[in-house]
């Protein structure tokens, strides 16, 4: 089966199962505390998306994940915080591909060679089945970055929905 094929089938027949297979209800609880505790040490704001696959049509057209993750960077409004400081991470289910989109404000200030680490990284874990494990290293690793750069401050609003998103 040539890449494109086998690529459009993987996303044909992924749907809510296969997070829920890989993310229990308490591995998405635990995301999401590690979200809002990290967010309590610097002035940051991470939102975590997961998505079990891509629409035919968009594999058809050879949607990247990458391309994918900057339209739900945009639609989810992670660009639109004050201080210019929010961090995306993206885990497309059916490409076993993370990335993480960050706003002008940090990214200005990060190499995206230390992104593409992070990244690698999370996917590592991800191999060996090791979802959550993953996403709470990403958020480790992001949080430390946020916290260099973006102490926090008197009245750290949140401004993005800490537990994660399933679209």
């Amino acid at each position: 089966m040539t890449g494109s094929i086998k690529r459009f089938f993987l996303h044909l027949f992924s749907g809510p199962w296969l997070v829920r297979r890989h993310f229990s209800a308490s591995a998405m609880s635990s995301i999401e505390k590690a979200i809002e505790q990290s967010e309590r040490s610097h002035s940051g704001q991470i939102c975590f998306v997961v998505e079990a696959g891509l629409h035919p049509y968009h594999v058809l057209t050879g949607l990247s994940p990458r391309t994918r993750a900057l339209e739900v960077f945009s639609g989810m409004r992670v660009w639109d915080t004050e201080q210019n400081n929010g961090v995306l991470i993206y885990l497309l289910m059916a490409d076993h591909d993370v990335e993480i989109v960050a706003d002008r404000g940090i990214n200005q200030r990060v190499q995206a060679g230390i992104w593409e680490q992070i990244c690698h990284d999370m996917e590592q874990q991800f191999a060996r089945d090791r979802f959550e494990a993953g996403v709470l290293y990403g958020v480790e690793r992001i949080s430390q970055l946020l916290l260099q750069h973006f102490p926090p401050i008197q009245n750290n609003e949140n401004e993005l929905p800490n537990q994660p998103i399933l679209i």
